[in-house]
């Protein structure tokens, strides 16, 4: 069953809790184990999250996620268009923050890469960034 979803909405913390609950709902049909559902529910919201924290600065912006199953496979795309990451390769190693007085800072990427199958992070063209997720069901 092929099946695509499309969301947007403010780079606000508060708005967290519905784009992980949503993109884990989607997944549904798939007949998802509970670990894959909650493995989906965390990677979405640390992407979600270091897009609330990064990408904005002080000024409110907006997330966008694009999720697809095809097969049995879920790809999410979580995308801002805030200021990007100038050095990816260095941003993705565990306990590397910009922001070293918050709670587990510097472990949002190397949560993704435990949890998902696939994990790619790159620059978008004209601001912000791209987080790839890709999970496959079992």
């Amino acid at each position: 069953m092929d099946n695509s979803l499309y969301m947007k909405f403010d780079a606000k913390s508060q708005n967290e809790a519905f784009a992980r609950s949503a993109v884990a709902s989607f997944v549904i049909p798939l007949n998802p184990s509970l670990e894959e559902i909650n493995d989906i529910k965390t990677a979405v919201s640390e992407a979600a999250t270091n897009a609330v924290v990064h990408a904005y600065k002080d000024e409110l912006g907006t997330i966008e996620i694009f999720e697809t199953i095809t097969g049995n496979t879920v790809e999410i795309i979580i995308q801002d268009q805030g200021v990007g990451i100038e050095d990816i390769k260095t941003a993705i190693k565990p306990f590397y923050t910009t922001k070293p007085d918050e709670e587990r800072a510097g472990m949002g990427f190397a949560v993704m890469q435990a949890l998902m199958d696939e994990v790619e992070v790159k620059n978008r063209e004209g601001g912000g960034l791209i987080v790839k997720l890709t999970k496959h069901i079992n």
